[in-house]
């Protein structure tokens, strides 16, 4: 018998993307709500309980809200949501961060995928303290570029309106407060003693992302040189089929749209011995979104986890 997967808020910009990958595949069968039954929960509530897996696409307090609908005890969720990414009883959706997470995706009922920048921050930093590296106390900045798709349905009609703003054709640098929603889960996952300095920047284009990590030699323990670090990080990563760790180091321009339209993700290491960036490249909406959604499904029903990706 197939799968039997639903997607809680299909409508929007993730749960369009997730839709898209899945549409046309043989071996799941897709449940869908009728137009006008979207926002009943009894209807929601009766397709998320006959469903395998169920994908939640939603707002925070929504996505709480359709958790608590859930009756079945085989239904297994993938929240997109922010609401479950620091909560111990989800596993976190990174399969690439250790065995133990790729473990926790593939037998846990409910699974908390990761937000879009704290994907890129994540990838980076979890593995360089997990290595004993990088000190837990380290005081870290980084910034995110990333395509204004990310934003979700509203930011996608301002930029491409007639009547967007001259700004918006520049980059924009936002949530300046340190408030930004992803901190947290920046700070939990990597074990962190302290959020980082985080700077947010959406541009004038639709997808892709390039999210940087900035340090000194001297916060690290145990490497001297950039290129030690670069290849302590490809150990890490080695024989991962969704994330990869760029050849040799880089001198070179970095574009936040280089993974646009990918489902994986490309660790650059760059600079010098004495300071260096490592830059996550993804799609906001693949690795970043929809795409590691999918993927923790492949994972979750015992599948290669790159069915219906694109690699």
């Amino acid at each position: 018998m197939k799968p039997k997967v639903y997607i809680d808020g299909k409508e929007g910009t993730t749960g369009l993307q997730i839709y898209d990958r899945l549409a046309s595949r043989s071996d799941i069968e897709l449940l869908l709500i009728d137009e006008d039954k979207r926002k009943d929960p009894a209807e929601r509530k009766k397709l998320m309980d006959a469903a395998d897996i169920v994908f939640l696409c939603l707002p925070d307090a929504a996505a709480i809200e359709a958790v608590g609908l859930v009756e079945s005890e085989s239904t297994r969720i993938i929240d997109a949501s922010t609401a479950h990414r620091t909560n111990p009883a989800w596993a976190y959706g990174f399969p690439e961060l250790s065995a133990d997470h790729r473990a926790a995706i593939a037998a846990s009922k409910r699974v908390a995928n990761p937000g879009c920048h704290a994907s890129g921050f994540v990838s980076i930093v979890y593995p360089m303290v997990a290595m004993g590296i990088l000190p837990a106390d380290a005081a870290l900045s980084c910034f995110s570029l990333t395509g204004y798709s990310g934003g979700g349905k509203k930011m996608i009609a301002d930029y491409e309106s007639d009547a967007k703003t001259a700004a918006m054709s520049s980059p924009g640098i936002y949530a300046t407060a340190q408030a930004h929603k992803h901190l947290p889960e920046m700070q939990v996952i990597c074990g962190l003693e302290s959020k980082p300095v985080f700077c947010p920047i959406v541009d004038d284009y639709y997808k892709g992302m390039a999210t940087t990590v900035t340090f000194h030699m001297s916060q690290l323990q145990g490497v001297s040189t950039v290129q030690e670090v670069r290849d302590r990080l490809a150990a890490h990563y080695a024989g991962q089929k969704m994330v990869t760790v760029s050849e040799g180091t880089s001198s070179g321009s970095l574009y936040g749209g280089a993974q646009a339209g990918s489902d994986c993700m490309t660790i650059v290491v760059a600079g010098n011995d004495e300071r260096f960036t490592v830059t996550a490249l993804f799609d906001n909406l693949g690795k970043g979104a929809s795409g590691a959604a999918v993927q923790n499904m492949n994972i979750m029903l015992g599948l290669d986890e790159t069915t219906s990706l694109s690699v």
